[in-house]
Order: C-alpha cells, then structure tokens, then sequence
C-alpha cells in the first residue's frame, strides 16, 4: 500500500463525495481520480452515485468514471480497511 492510498483509505470510513476528498486531502484531481480507480479495481472502495446507490461494482463501466468521478461518493471496503488498519 502506497502512503497516498493509505491517506485516500483513511478518509474514507465514513462515504465521503469526490469533493470532500479533493479538499481534505489537497490533490491535484486527476491523480485523485487515477488513485481512487485503482482503489476500485483492488476492490479496497465503493462508489456511490449522486443518490447513494452502489456502482462500478464488477468494474465493467468505466466510461462513466472517466467522465463523472467527481459526482460520486467514495467508502472504504471491509478489505480495504484491513489493509489500511494492518500497514
């Protein structure tokens, strides 16, 4: 685990949108968004729409990420959690 996946993690025990994210952490986006899409592929996140449902479950639709990732909303997996509490 990378120290910026471990800072990404820590943020995320609670969902939290792109934007809190982007503040709290003080990213430049487009690597927040690169490392938020390896956390989902690791299955280490969840992402949620604007309405709280669960997407990019079996990562199949990655079109949308690319051009919405900044909508939507971000949580720590229970194995992402593991990893980020084990480091």
């Amino acid at each position: 685990m990378t120290d910026l996946e471990f800072d990404i993690l820590d943020e995320l025990y609670f969902v939290e949108t792109f934007e809190n994210l982007h503040k709290r952490l003080n990213l430049d986006k487009i690597l927040l968004k690169d490392s938020l899409k390896q956390l989902l592929g690791i299955g280490w996140i969840k992402c949620f729409s604007e309405n709280r449902e669960e997407i990019f479950t079996d990562l199949i639709n990655f079109t949308d990420f690319e051009q919405k990732f900044d909508k939507y909303s971000y949580l720590a997996t229970k194995a992402g959690l593991t990893a980020h509490n084990t480091r």
